[in-house]
């Protein structure tokens, strides 16, 4: 049997599956069809859709939207306020779920607060995209992303810290 902690005003729908230790603050929604591994931090006001996967030790700071088609593997971090798309051209008067694309952040990737991330992209191993940015092409590991659009100034080490700068 899992176990995980989930506030009282959080909402978790029936079919989500939550790993063992996660926790899930308040005012946050883990739709049916949501994966959220073990040892989990779902900060505040935050969505996980259907289909959105999040591998173990994944930590989402408050008011994050993870969508459908949204991967992140096992030590990712995102920051407060970080948005993700799913669809390139969004209308509300057309219906594009067929049109949903892949989105993948790959182990230990950082995503800064505020932080902007155009569907369809990968962005790779250990990469650490900066609060505000907005990323509209796939990051190489380790790569350190600022600016709109984003653009690497940099590479960074498995910690975070920056090794080299442009």
């Amino acid at each position: 049997m899992n176990k995980f902690q989930v506030d009282v005003t959080a909402v978790v729908d029936e079919g989500a599956v939550i790993g063992n230790g996660s926790k899930i603050w308040h005012f946050s929604h883990v739709m049916s069809g949501a994966v959220i591994g073990e040892n989990c931090i779902i900060g505040q006001n935050v969505l996980v859709a259907e289909g959105a996967v999040l591998g173990n030790n994944v930590k989402v700071q408050n008011n994050v939207s993870v969508y459908t088609g949204v991967i992140c593997e096992e030590a990712v971090f995102l920051g407060p306020g970080c948005v993700f798309t799913n669809v390139i051209n969004p209308r509300s008067f057309i219906s594009r779920k067929e049109e949903f694309r892949r989105t993948l952040v790959k182990k230990g990737a950082t995503i800064g607060a505020n932080a902007t991330i155009i569907c369809g992209v990968t962005i790779g191993e250990y990469a650490m995209i900066g609060a505000g940015a907005v990323v509209t092409k796939d990051v190489p590991a380790y790569a350190l992303i600022v600016g709109n659009p984003g653009r690497q100034i940099g590479m960074v080490d498995k910690e975070g810290n920056t090794i080299t700068k442009e």
